[in-house]
Formats: C-alpha cells, structure tokens, sequence
C-alpha cells in the first residue's frame, strides 16, 4: 500500500488516479497508523510552502514524515512536496521546512523572455544514477509548475537537472528519500514509468 499524504494540498487526486492506472494500491490518507505501516508514502502538493508547513504542523504529519523517513520506508516528495523536505523556501522566509534534506529553496531569477511561474515541459539532464530514471532514455520531457526551485546542497543527490534561467535540481534521492520538483503523474509515460519505479523500489515495510 503507498500512502499519499493528505495535507489539504492540491494535486492529490492526480496522483492517485496515475497510481491506481499502474496497479497499484494506494489512498490519501492522514491517519498515523496507515502511514507509519505503508510500504510507501508520497508527499505531494501544490501551494504555499508557508501555509503547507501550517497544515502538516496542524496535522503533526510534520513528525510521522520524520517518524517513516527515518523508519527507512521509501518515501518521494513532488512538487511542493520536494521543497519541504528541504531547510526553508524564499517564499515564506522565516518558516522552517521539515529539513530531511540539505539546501534551499529559491526564487526563479527574473531574465528577459521567461515567464515565471514555469509552466510546461521541460527536458532533464539525468546524472548519477537514479533509481527513478532507471530504464528511461537520457534527455526526458517532464511537466513543470513551480516559481521557486532547489538548490541543493550536496550535488552527489541531485539526479536530474533542467535549465530555465538557472539550474534547477529537478530531482534528489538519498538514502529512502527521494523527490521531484517535476509532476510525474503530468508527464505521459515517462513519469508513469518515474512513479512505477518508486512503487517497484525494494525497501517498503509489508
């Protein structure tokens, strides 16, 4: 069973819907007991990092995140749900994130003929070895929503990255962790293939 993480964040019934089309069991959900004993969990999510750290503290999902990464259960962060894992964001300065993982958040530089937000697809450029890219061709198109991007601060996690305005870490993985800026249940095969990968990951708690 992969628990999807019901913190009133958006985008949540996509990502069902892109599992439950892979065959997978799944629910939202914000009861402890069915997270803390998922295979795995998803946190994804679209919105405000600042009001999105209000409603995972109003919950205290904040410590049942903590309580299954450090548990060893796999665990993938999309979207909003990537930038949490991180310190804090330049959108909400002054509210800790949930710091799983190390680096920031930061805005999008402005630069002439780029709208921001980014909004589209964009191409990855795949670099060491992800478990979630793996059987996928180099230079993939992914679907893309976000002002803000990660910087994270060590590059041996960061497995993909993309170009627009800056470089974006568009996807980490360390240890259990993993996550994508990108939406995998928006991007046609090649995030159904993504998000297959993290269901088929070895490591989840039966």
């Amino acid at each position: 069973m992969i628990s999807i993480i019901d913190y009133n964040a958006g985008n949540l019934k996509s990502v069902e819907k892109a599992l439950l089309y892979l065959g997978q069991e799944c629910e939202i959900t914000r009861d402890f007991h069915r997270i803390e004993t998922a295979d795995k969990v998803i946190l994804p999510g679209v919105g405000a990092f600042g009001d999105a750290m209000e409603q995972l503290k109003k919950y205290e999902l904040d410590k049942v995140i903590r309580e299954v990464t450090a548990a060893g259960t796999p665990f993938l962060g999309i979207c909003l749900g990537l930038q949490l894992l991180f310190e804090g964001s330049d959108e909400s300065e002054g509210v800790e994130g949930l710091h799983i993982l190390d680096g920031q958040i930061l805005r999008i530089p402005d630069q002439p003929g780029l709208k921001i937000p980014h909004i589209g697809w964009n191409s990855l450029t795949l670099q060491n070895e992800g478990c979630l890219f793996r059987g996928i061709d180099s230079n993939p198109y992914v679907y893309f929503v976000h002002s803000y991007y990660l910087k994270a601060a060590d590059e041996k996690i960061v497995k993909a990255t993309t170009e627009y305005s800056t470089t974006i870490h568009a996807s980490v993985e360390q240890g259990n962790v993993f996550a994508c800026q990108f939406h995998p249940e928006k991007s046609g095969k090649v995030g159904l293939s993504i998000l297959n990968n993290f269901a088929e990951l070895q490591g989840g708690r039966a």
